[in-house]
């Protein structure tokens, strides 16, 4: 399980095509302390260290994971973020992010007012019904709260130490992002039948 608060960027050096999985190799700042085995959320998707030295991490992508997230989207330099999994007792902020991408949206707009950001992003029409004002939403694996919701477009405000934290500096208008709706939401909903 994760937070959703981003601990750090790291920087794509290669994505290689393996049938129809892919191999993921990234530089990451705390590469040296992962063991094999371990999870890490990248852009929000929970993936498995296979290998790793003191400077990059590798992880194998499946074929459904290439289909349903923007990881297929990547290229080598690209800026993912990163956050490894949460510690029992470890302090909580954020909200339960279990790293099980539920679809991608579209960056629809990422303009600069003031000192912070405006982010709207075009949601899928199926995962709209598990969103509602002032709830949560991942983005990319950054736990954001949603400001408005219209219809299917949902508007954030980023402060700039979101801003500069994330791979979102990096991010522009109609880039996918992967989203993941709040667990609690999806449960509630098969409870009620819907």
């Amino acid at each position: 399980m994760f937070t959703g608060l981003v601990e750090t960027t790291g920087l794509v050096r290669s994505i290689e095509a393996r049938g129809e999985q892919a191999r993921l190799v990234i530089a990451i700042p705390f590469a040296a302390e992962l063991g094999e085995g371990e999870s890490v959320a990248i852009n929000g998707v929970c993936l498995t260290a296979v290998e790793h030295d003191d400077a990059t991490a590798s992880f194998d992508v499946l074929r459904q994971t290439l289909a349903v997230t923007s990881l297929g989207d990547l290229a080598e330099g690209s800026t993912v973020n990163l956050e490894r999994a949460l510690r029992a007792g470890d302090r909580f902020g954020g909200h339960f992010v279990l790293g099980h991408v539920d679809g991608s949206g579209e960056i629809e707009a990422l303009e600069a007012i003031g000192q912070d950001h405006r982010l709207a992003i075009r949601l899928p029409e199926n995962l709209v019904p598990y969103c509602i004002d002032k709830g949560s939403l991942a983005i990319d694996g950054i736990s954001l709260t949603i400001a408005e919701l219209e219809g299917s477009l949902a508007t954030f405000w980023i402060i700039p130490h979101t801003f500069g934290r994330t791979n979102l500096h990096t991010r522009s208008p109609g880039q996918k992002v992967n989203l993941e709706v709040d667990v609690l939401a999806k449960h509630v909903a098969k409870l009620l039948g819907k």
